[in-house]
Formats: C-alpha cells, structure tokens, sequence
C-alpha cells in the first residue's frame, strides 16, 4: 500500500504532483493575444476557454498552478451556497436570485462536461448538497432559504434529516452536486490548454500594468507580455485602480482531513453557519482501502486579526468538533484557505473598472470558488472574444453599487480604518526580541520603529517592516502557520519577507540591525 506523507499540507497538494512550468525569461518581450495573471482555477479556466476559441494566451502564475487558493479549497462545487438566496432576493430582487441560481447550477454541469470530454480522473463524484441548523432558532431563516432558491429555480427541499450522523432541526437540500479532487481537474485543463497553443508560466510574478493599446503586462525580473487583453485572475486584485480594496472583506478559514470507515460517509455535502461555520464532505482516500478522507471546514476569522496562539485554538476546536461528531475519525491532515467577501454577497467578475476597454477582474467569490471561478472563466472569455455575453453578465458586473450595499461598503472602511490606526497606537506585542519563543513571531519596536520579528525553531532571529507591502497597515503573525498577515486586505508573507498571497507584490522589507 502507498504511503501518503502526513503533516500540515494540503490533501489536494500531496495527491497530485506536477512537473514544473518554466518562469517567464527575464527582460524578454512576448505578445500574445489575451494574458491571465494567476494560475488558479479562474485563471485556468479563462485561459482554457480563450484556447478553445482560437486565441492565443499566456497565463502567468507567481508561484505554482493550482497550488495558491485552489489549491487548498474544500472541493466542492455546487449550486447551494449556504445562506444566500433569500438575501439576494431581499437585495437584488427575485430576478437576480434566479439569475445567480442559473449561472452556478451551469458551472457545475459545465465542470462534468469538462471532466468528461478531457478524460480527467478528477475522482468526480455526484452527492446532494445541505445547508443545515442544529438550533431551532433559526430554523425560519433555514426555511425562507430553501424557498428562495427553489423560486430562484433550484430543485431545493426542505428537510428534517440528513445522512449526518447527529440530528439536524433543519435543511435545504439540493440533489445531484459534485465533490471532486480539484488539482487534478486543473492540471489536466492545464495540459490541454498546452495541447492548444496556450502557454504557461509559473515563479513569475506580475507587478506592473499598462492599460493601453495594447495592454501591456511587466513581471518582478524584467519581462514583459503585450496583449491586447488582460485578465487579473489572482484571488485579490493586485492592482487597486478600481479600488476595490474598499469593497472585498478578506476572511481566512481552516481546514482538517481526517480518514474514517466507509460506513461512516455521511453520503453528502453539508454546511452550516453555525459555531463559526462547519462544512463536511468526503472523498476518495486510495492510501488506506475501505476508508474514506472527511474534509471539515470551518472557523472563519479575518488575517492578521487573531492574538498570538489563537490560530492554533482555532485548529484544536476544530478537531474537538469533528471528533465528537465522527468518533472514528483518524485526523491525517490540517491546511487553510482564503477568500473574500463582497458588499452585497454577488462576486465581481467582468470589466476592472469602469473606463476598462481590455482589462478584465474576477474577485470576492466568498468562499465558493470552485463553481464561481469556472462560470468566470466562460464570462470573462465571452467578453474577450465577443461571444453573446450569457443572461447573467449584468449580475456580476464589477462596476455595479447598488444601494443596499452602502452600509455594508461604510462598515467595511471603518473597520479597515480601525486596524490602520490602532496598529499604531496599540503598544507593541513584546517589549524586546528576546521575549520571543522559538518558533513564534511578534511585533517589536525597535530604533522608534515596529518590527515584524521572527525566532526560527533554532533561535535564529530575523526581523522585517512590519508594514504591508500594499498600503502599509501592520501585519500580525499567524501561529498555526508561520506568516505575517496584513488584517486590512489579507496579504500574507513568510517569515523571510516574501509575499505568500496579495494583493502585496512587494516582499516586506528586511531589518536585520535589530540595534535600532
């Protein structure tokens, strides 16, 4: 039997390697007709769909391809996104809620085909999808839910019972979804967007625009790609012209995997808000026969937000969680991921602003990627080649503002606000590096300034800025995980400084003269 190595990494990382792509040569020059900068599964997607359709493409990819948030996802794609129908509804209007129901339920369908047509063993598999509550105190919320998405056009139901193995006060049901292994879904579209012409590039990171005529692309070493059309596919728009940075709310959320017996599948997808959020479902596990791998997510919390050893807390109830639920579970392995949320719970994903001719976004997908970043990637190729744009375009259309959304837009400044100005003013973490246990990081003033300081597990010290590469608010670290994470718009670095996610493109700086 194979042995799948055990630790804090992704299950989805771990079982499905692939060979490298180069890095784009430095100072060199490519034209092409439309680039997308990121690898993940928006980014694939559009790229694929563009190949498809004749179009010449390069993708360019900082670190690895399906490796950044897709990489580290639940792996579920359905139409059901726990409780957003009837605020949709509420919001937008029936007609938008039919509109969304639409677009997602295609995506999912459109995956299969995709799978199918490609000849991906991608470990697709069909399961209902539930929103579920515990307590009867939401039990009306659960309810006006399942109605809005079956007038949204959804087959939803609601029901009493689950195939959980505790009681439920009550669920929206939704048949006929899918769970699959989304790597190995990626790398094959990836392999067959080579077949067709495109071209991929990965350790190549972009951090220049020109929005001209055409547009043209710069990366970190020199090189440059001329493309009539730009596609900014990286999780969180590493270019701020349309200032949505005022408009995403970062959130980060953990995850356990865990093998259990396969009598103990709970024969579905399920989520609920609930104790923080808690989702569960399972997938093949071919490292240990007649068992199945248990994928829990949950515990949201926003980056750089949490105190010093919370992380970790958060981990621990997590497991406390899925242990007492499935008594059986072996836990194999931990990861996190990372998403954002909109002001009026609706992704953006068409136009970057609204003076864009050629450049193209696609951000806030609030946690449901998977279905979102495939329905992108043919809208945003509908806008690229001109193709009769599908019914939802006007949905999702960045430059949207509806009015509702105002407060939830005032909310999200204030507290942006509130992390900018209290980094400065709250007193630094620990009085002097020497406080600072191996393995752990802290904010130090040193010389009058604040410090991003790290002990390495051999007592090694290294200090940073711990200013924000993006627009200089102060990050925190991440115990669990050992990164800095700026609180105000989600970028994360390592502890030597480089940049682990945007929308920062810059390393943090180094302050190695801890004397001042």
């Amino acid at each position: 039997m194979t042995t799948l190595r055990i630790g804090y990494e992704s299950y989805w990382m771990l079982s499905a390697a692939s060979g490298p792509y180069p890095p784009l040569p430095p100072d060199s020059v490519t034209e092409v007709d439309a680039v997308v900068v990121g690898g993940g599964i928006t980014g694939l997607s559009t790229a694929w769909e563009l190949a498809r359709a004749g179009r010449s493409v390069a993708v360019l990819e900082a670190d690895r391809i399906a490796g950044g948030v897709t990489g580290h996802t639940a792996g579920k794609l359905s139409a059901l996104h726990g409780f957003v129908y009837a605020p949709i509804r509420d919001t937008h209007g029936p007609d938008a809620a039919r509109l969304y129901a639409r677009s997602q339920r295609d995506a999912v369908e459109h995956a299969a085909r995709v799978a199918e047509q490609l000849g991906v063993d991608c470990e697709l598999e069909r399961r209902p999808a539930y929103t579920f509550v515990e307590s009867p105190d939401h039990a009306d919320e659960m309810r006006d839910e399942a109605d809005a998405a079956r007038e949204a056009g959804l087959d939803a139901t609601y029901v009493t019972g689950t195939g959980l193995p505790f009681a439920v006060h009550g669920a929206v049901r939704l048949p006929d979804q899918v769970q699959f292994h989304p790597r190995k879904y990626l790398l094959a579209l990836a392999a067959d967007l080579r077949r067709r012409g495109g071209v991929v590039y990965e350790r190549t990171r972009v951090v220049g625009l020109d929005q001209g005529e055409p547009c043209r692309v710069t990366t970190e070493n020199g090189a440059v790609v001329v493309a009539r059309d730009v596609v900014v596919a990286t999780h969180y728009p590493v270019f701020d012209r349309a200032l949505m940075f005022s408009r995403l709310s970062p959130r980060r959320e953990l995850v356990i995997a865990a093998t259990v017996p396969e009598s103990a599948d709970p024969g579905g997808m399920y989520l609920t808000p609930e104790r923080n959020t808690r989702s569960v479902h399972t997938a093949p596990y071919p490292f240990r026969p007649g068992h199945r791998l248990l994928v829990v997510t949950g515990e949201k919390f926003a980056p750089g937000t949490d105190g010093i050893g919370s992380v970790n807390a958060r981990y621990e109830r997590l497991a406390a969680w899925l242990h007492e639920r499935f008594p059986q579970a072996h836990l194999v392995h931990r990861w996190a991921t990372q998403d954002n949320d909109t002001t009026d719970l609706v992704p953006y994903i068409g136009r970057f602003h609204p003076a864009a001719h050629h450049t193209y976004v696609a951000a806030g997908f609030g946690g449901w990627g998977m279905s979102t970043g495939i329905l992108a990637g043919r809208l945003l190729a509908a806008h690229i080649t001109d193709a009769r744009l599908p019914a939802w375009a006007g949905l999702y259309d960045p430059v949207r503002l509806h009015p509702r959304e105002t407060p939830a837009l005032l909310r999200r400044q204030t507290d942006v606000a509130k992390h900018f100005v209290a980094g400065r003013l709250s007193p630094s973490y620990v009085d002097s590096p020497d406080e600072i246990l191996p393995g752990t990081g802290a904010i130090v003033r040193i010389g009058g300034r604040r410090c991003a300081v790290h002990r390495t597990a051999e007592g090694e010290i290294r200090a940073l800025s711990a200013r924000c590469t993006h627009l200089g608010c102060l990050v925190r670290f991440n115990d669990a995980e050992g990164a800095w994470e700026c609180p105000c718009h989600g970028s994360r670095f390592d502890v030597d400084g480089s940049v682990l996610q945007g929308p920062a493109t810059r390393p943090l700086e180094s302050r190695d003269d801890l004397s001042g």
